[in-house]
């Protein structure tokens, strides 16, 4: 145990789900005193509810997840639309507009979201998941620059290919197919594992990343740069 989370107070949702399981683990063993809620982050009235008590938190996972409602543009529902953007945009609009100017007023904080690569380079059939994942990528890119000189952080965890339940389970990335897959797309030729994607988090919510305010950080093997 390195301790790197010594004496920080951390707030992880959607703490089931996507990187949610991995990041509390590894936090755990870095010492941070951890509170974290299982399922959807609530938008609305319900959300005072839900951050009741948690004022003091100097960290926050913004882990948020929603199948991705792949399909074709025209195809593209209201309700799919919707429930996309209030899944992952809406929340983590919430958390920030409720924990950074705390943060800033204490003189310090960290907010680090963990989204996806998708947008950073596009997905034809995923059209309105890389609209979402996009809506959060640019709102953590506007909101890091705001908060800045409050020296909070604020950046995300931009990945794709890394294992987990929601989008690369263990059924499809040990398929001949998805090997098949990897080698044509992803230059590292495999998934993440999800300690690995944790790691990245860890060190975006540590003392260590002072210097790196509103970015996008790719996590992806080689996927986003590659052609």
């Amino acid at each position: 145990m390195t301790d790197r989370l010594a004496g920080h107070r951390v707030f992880i949702t959607q703490s089931d789900a996507y990187m949610g399981p991995a990041i509390r683990t590894l936090f755990g063993t870095e010492g941070a005193e951890i509170t974290h809620k299982p399922g959807p982050v609530p938008f609305g009235e319900a959300f005072a509810d839900y951050v009741a008590g948690l004022d003091d938190t100097d960290i926050v996972i913004a882990n948020l997840e929603h199948d991705p409602c792949s399909t074709p543009v025209a195809n593209i529902t209201d309700e799919d639309w919707l429930s996309l953007f209030d899944a992952l945009v809406h929340p983590l609009m919430n958390l920030v507009r409720h924990f950074a100017p705390m943060m800033a007023r204490r003189g310090a904080g960290k907010i680090v979201a963990v989204t996806s690569a998708a947008p950073l380079r596009g997905i034809p059939g995923s059209t309105a998941y890389c609209a979402a994942r996009g809506a959060q990528n640019a709102f953590v890119r506007a909101t890091g620059l705001e908060f800045a000189r409050d020296n909070v952080q604020i950046n995300a965890v931009a990945q794709n290919y890394v294992s987990n339940p929601a989008y690369f389970p263990d059924e499809l990335v040990t398929s001949e197919r998805f090997a098949r897959h990897l080698e044509r797309n992803v230059p590292i030729g495999r998934v993440a594992r999800p300690e690995e994607s944790a790691e990245l988090a860890l060190f975006l919510a540590s003392d260590k990343s002072d210097f790196i305010v509103g970015q996008i950080v790719p996590f992806s093997g080689g996927w986003v740069t590659s052609t």
